[in-house]
């Protein structure tokens, strides 16, 4: 997969940080800090929820002929397990389905101590690009 830049992104703004793409299974990590909590100090379910669908996505990437096909977030559900204050929250995507014009993932969110965090699942929909 060729690289994509995120320079100017939500994902440089969350500063979320790949560690692995391979078909069928993407790593990221995120800081739990200023740019991720919620008011109260906490990590923002919003945060988790861009990270899931950033890995989502990207997974989808390494799986498409990027010359003729495109993808875009088409669903994303996600229960937020245990809150976090400060940190590194690692999301691991694996593919649940791979059709042609949609794939679906599952995203497991986990703390430095590998505790469940966030649980979603997210359907990416692969569009053929215009000429």
């Amino acid at each position: 997969m060729e690289k994509l830049s995120v320079k100017g992104t939500l994902i440089e703004a969350l500063g979320i940080e790949f560690v692995s793409i391979e078909k069928g299974k993407v790593i990221a990590t995120m800081p739990v800090d200023e740019r991720t909590r919620q008011p109260l100090g906490y990590l923002h379910g919003g945060a988790s929820v861009a990270l899931a669908e950033t890995v989502a996505s990207y997974g989808t990437v390494a799986l498409i002929d990027a010359e003729t096909h495109i993808c875009f977030g088409l669903e994303i559900n996600a229960n937020h397990i245990k809150a976090k204050r400060e940190g590194i929250v690692t999301a691991t995507a694996s593919t649940i389905h791979q059709g042609r014009t949609t794939m679906v993932w599952e995203i497991n969110i986990t703390d430095e101590d590998q505790k469940l965090i966030c649980v979603s699942r997210c359907t990416v929909a692969v569009v053929e690009k215009k000429q």
